[in-house]
């Protein structure tokens, strides 16, 4: 059985495109051993996930650089077979580097990717989505065909969405955590405003969205439920699944 590290330490929607390369080493490492390396606060987006043994969690906020010590000694620990490195950060290169394993595969554009096994340009130019870009870091032993991001909420996180399914609907994420990243909230305003009567529009995020889907909510002339901090990750997406769209 081989062992197999994930390292995908950035933010929300990065670590929902890196379960497609967890789905495409499963198709192809049946019996291997699948771990993954996540940020705090995205530990609850793979939580109960059926494909990953273990799951690691850094603590970028307090104490981060001893917590990143304390997590390479749990990897150096495990020796891995195989360690692949999807960022292109310092801190990352540096687990990956020194994580003990017999392969380290990552991206040549990290700082410390000359210390790796394998390097492979991160190709931005060339009409590839994310999801192509990360398993063609695996494609050398899984092939070249790509598979798609997938999450596993449970039965009781798909019972909870039920109430809310009643009659078609859309769901509206609209804030991010990069402030450059967000549409204007009077952008969503006219966008609500111009959809059709008869659906139902939920607005998704976390407990520091409340404000601004409030407001979005209120200049809004359709009924629209807030429902941040009322859903967690997998439940928001077990909401997503059943939408006529999301946003």
């Amino acid at each position: 059985m081989k062992k197999i590290l994930v390292i995908q330490t950035a933010f929300l929607g990065d670590v929902v495109l890196a379960t497609a390369i967890i789905e495409k080493l499963r198709q192809q490492e049946s019996t291997s051993q699948i771990d993954f390396l996540v940020r705090k606060g995205n530990e609850t987006l793979l939580a109960a996930h059926p494909i990953i043994h273990k799951l690691y969690v850094w603590d970028k906020q307090q104490h981060k650089y001893a917590n990143l010590f304390g997590i390479l000694k749990q990897i150096r620990a495990e020796k891995y077979d195989i360690v692949i490195n999807l960022q292109r950060f310092f801190t990352t290169g540096l687990l990956t580097t020194f994580a003990n394993a017999g392969k380290t595969i990552g991206f040549e554009n990290n700082p410390l990717s000359i210390f790796f096994s394998e390097r492979h340009k991160h190709e931005v130019d060339k009409n590839k989505h994310e999801v192509e870009r990360n398993q063609s870091l695996i494609a050398a032993f899984t092939g070249e065909k790509f598979a798609m991001p997938r999450l596993y909420p449970t039965p009781a996180q798909w019972e909870k969405t039920k109430q809310y399914k009643t009659k078609p609907y859309i769901c509206i994420a609209p804030t991010s955590v990069w402030f450059t990243k967000q549409y204007p909230a009077d952008g969503w305003v006219s966008f609500i405003n111009a959809l059709p009567t008869g659906l139902n529009i939920y607005l998704l995020g976390a407990n520091n969205d409340l404000v601004i889907c409030e407001q979005i909510a209120q200049k809004s002339n359709k009924i629209v439920q807030v429902l941040c901090g009322k859903l967690n990750l997998l439940e928001s997406a077990a909401l997503m699944a059943d939408a006529m769209m999301n946003y």
